[in-house]
């Protein structure tokens, strides 16, 4: 989610109780496969299926747990938006990705990608350069508010495929993103594949003439971007109602086709991906136990055919068979009216389970290390699920400088912390940074000779 104070503390009376946790409780071991679901998945998406199974079932054992830390890529922000992060000013996507590299000389071994809202768009979807991909889709090209696209799309594939590289047909293979204005900027990994790349959805709501953040929130808040001069949403509906014929493909509703053409956009850029075999952790319609985006707060069952039509388009219309799952709620109160069960699309049409936790570090005892895991009743409350468990968006850290280790008792298989969250200094330190990035015996960080990708061995479990 792009702005935190749109989120419902939902979470806070959760981890409230929440003192000393214990190690890791060992759960029944977990065998999946991705041909399960999808018989025609593509190698690579089955090899990093098949780790990241083994990752959680080395958690569910107690053995040699280990975690992938991760980084969110909001591109739109980082290129357009002066106020955003603690660069002061614009910079270029993945700037925070270099951050961590320029702090502990790694990077992040999983790097999730926003597709969907434009930077103060006016007309709709569009593009920024003409690509292959997305050609015959009728998007006008040049604007300067989706640069960050494919600019984000270049980044996610230097991180499996490596940077720099020969050329192989893929855009950008030298890794040199030039901006509007001219500006070059080289992002680097090491030479070496250097993680699992994830792409989230943050889709305007279909029928939506401005594909705007704004859009993507059940109704509109903060200040407009500068240069749009108003929202068109005289009228704009997000209510049951319209769910409802959105959903309704046995009609085939205006509403329908229109969340048809949206899905369209997402496929193309997908299918870039599938080209060169690069999986796709994909990450739709998250939280949808929140009421702030306009896909949240539905009926459960309405929810389900929301995926139900997403899935199939992907995957049954369009092809698409290097894509990972991932469904994820936001976090929750045990007891409270938010708990996520009954969204579950079910276990043919998820692979990983997910949440989203931004509360704060503690809990309700004394600052200490051992009371520190405030996402323990989340890893806990999603293992029935059996399958990998990854904490998708945070803030947090999860070892700090000060002893504090939340791996210990949670050891998601991956744990990705948001964008500029990694450095907000009120959050994290460098030094809870370091701590992370160098906990060596329960984290596994991307590089060049260390991390994924298509020269990686996936038989190794064991951190650098």
């Amino acid at each position: 989610m792009h702005r935190r104070t749109l989120l419902a503390a939902s979470g806070a009376a959760a981890v409230a109780g929440l003192v000393r946790p214990a190690r890791a409780v060992a759960a029944p071991r977990i065998t999946l496969s991705l041909t399960a679901r999808d018989p025609q998945a593509s190698l690579n998406a089955r090899a990093v299926y098949d780790h990241l199974v083994a990752l959680e079932n080395n958690a569910r054992a107690g053995t040699n747990p280990v975690t992938v830390i991760g980084g969110h890529t909001e591109a739109q922000n980082e290129l357009y938006n002066p106020a955003y992060g603690d660069a002061g000013g614009r910079t270029h996507t993945g700037y925070y990705y270099d951050k961590i590299r320029a702090i502990t000389g790694r990077l992040p071994g999983f790097v999730e990608i926003d597709l969907g809202p434009g930077y103060g768009s006016t007309n709709g979807w569009g593009t920024f350069a003409s690509r292959s991909y997305n050609r015959g889709l009728g998007l006008p090209d040049q604007q300067p508010q989706w640069q960050y696209v494919d600019d984000a799309v270049d980044l996610a594939t230097g991180v499996w495929k490596g940077l720099p590289r020969p050329a192989d047909g893929t855009y950008n293979p030298g890794g040199v993103m030039v901006a509007l204005d001219g500006t070059r900027t080289a992002v680097v990994n090491g030479g070496a594949a250097s993680g699992i790349v994830g792409v989230s959805f943050h889709q305007p709501y279909p029928g939506s003439a401005l594909k705007d953040f704004s859009q993507v929130l059940t109704q509109v808040q903060g200040k407009r971007p500068a240069g749009v001069a108003s929202y068109p949403v005289a009228g704009l509906t997000t209510d049951q109602q319209w769910f409802d014929r959105l959903v309704d493909r046995e009609s085939n509703t205006p509403e329908y086709q229109a969340l048809l053409a949206d899905l369209d956009l997402l496929a193309a850029t997908l299918s870039y991906f599938a080209l060169y075999d690069i999986p796709v952790l994909l990450r739709p319609y998250h939280e949808m136990n929140g009421g702030w985006f306009w896909w949240g707060g539905k009926t459960p069952a309405s929810y389900q055919k929301l995926w139900r039509i997403t899935y199939d388009h992907l995957v049954q219309t369009r092809g698409l068979h290097n894509l990972i799952f991932v469904w994820c709620p936001n976090a929750w109160q045990p007891q409270g009216g938010d708990v996520p069960w009954d969204y579950y699309p079910g276990a043919d049409r998820v692979d990983i389970v997910a949440v989203d936790d931004y509360n704060p570090r503690y809990g309700s005892g004394a600052a200490t290390p051992e009371n520190r895991d405030f996402t323990n009743i989340y890893h806990r409350g999603l293992a029935d699920y059996a399958k990998p468990r990854m904490l998708a968006e945070t803030f947090d850290m999860p070892v700090t400088a000060d002893g504090g280790n939340a791996l210990t008792a949670s050891p998601w298989v991956i744990w990705s912390v948001w964008g500029d969250g990694a450095t907000r200094t009120a959050v994290n330190s460098n030094a809870d940074v370091k701590a992370t990035y160098y906990a060596t015996r329960q984290v596994r960080t991307g590089g060049s000779g260390s991390g994924f990708g298509q020269n990686f061995d996936w038989g190794s479990l064991h951190a650098h």
